[in-house]
């Protein structure tokens, strides 16, 4: 985002001249999603808090600026059949759909697994990196909430794992493609991924459009199907907070409204009456 948003535009300027107009006149011009602009422009503030900290500068003319809104971002759930028509055409690569879709993980974190990671015993993975490609270079980091975290599998989907890492050495990446390294991001046009969903379109018109990381609204579609309570959707998809969680899957919890009614309503033995006076 540095290279290609930021540094065009202000790469070569010397920010004692930078004004708050030009910096507005940037965000409001912006043709990307507004999601994308509020990280390019938070990379610019970022860079002038540092020069402000340094006092190169008495206050950011980046602050302050009006932002657009994110906009919300496009659920896709799917059916347990539907998952499991996607990993079918997925062919070798099933089971990263299936662990995708029933856990939640994030890409960097799904290809970031090593076999080590793998709580065979208590059918759960420890989730404990992220992996990216930068420049072709693969770069660890942690979770992208920085908390490193075990989380569950079903265990149809542990056997599928146990399969890819038997006989593998524990500091052995889990999914990998054929050099042994890292799997990398799915072509969103002509990759692998891309490939499986309209070979699904074909068998089944209704079939949605998604994305690898669209999964993640999958699985916490049918964990919350299963039974699971906003905390344990939260800790699994490694959320920040179950505030988080809330806001972005509301509608998963909606049904939650009838069940505490119908609870309620069980606790009474007898109808309640209603006395009413004139």
């Amino acid at each position: 985002r540095l290279r290609s948003s930021v540094l065009p535009m202000w790469g070569k300027r010397k920010i004692e001249v930078l004004r708050k107009s030009e910096i507005k006149a940037w965000v409001s011009s912006s043709p990307l999603s507004g999601s994308s602009v509020r990280h390019n422009h938070n990379l610019l503030a970022h860079i002038l808090d540092g020069a402000v900290d340094d006092n190169y500068l008495k206050s950011n003319p980046a602050r302050g600026v009006k932002l657009p809104p994110k906009g919300k971002p496009i659920k896709v759930y799917l059916t347990p059949a539907q998952l499991g028509r996607l990993a079918h055409h997925a062919g070798d690569k099933a089971g990263v759909v299936w662990v995708l879709g029933t856990v939640g993980l994030r890409w960097g974190e799904l290809v970031g697994l090593n076999v080590e990671d793998v709580d065979e015993l208590h059918s759960r993975q420890r989730v404990n990196r992220s992996v990216v490609y930068i420049h072709g270079k693969l770069v660890e980091t942690l979770p992208k909430t920085h908390e490193q975290r075990t989380v569950s599998v079903s265990l149809p989907v542990m056997r599928m794992i146990h399969n890819q890492a038997d006989r593998r050495l524990p500091g052995a990446w889990l999914f990998t493609n054929p050099a042994g390294e890292p799997l990398k991001t799915p072509n969103c046009n002509n990759g692998w991924f891309a490939s499986a969903v309209k070979k699904a379109q074909a068998e089944d018109p209704s079939f949605p459009r998604i994305t690898p990381h669209g999964l993640r609204h999958v699985a916490a579609g049918l964990l919350v199907s299963a039974g699971a309570n906003v905390k344990v959707v939260q800790r699994q998809l490694g959320h920040a907070s179950a505030v988080l969680t809330l806001d972005t899957y509301a509608d998963l919890f909606e049904e939650d409204l009838d069940t505490v009614g119908q609870a309620m309503a069980g606790l009474f033995l007898v109808e309640p009456q209603y006395n009413h006076r004139r």
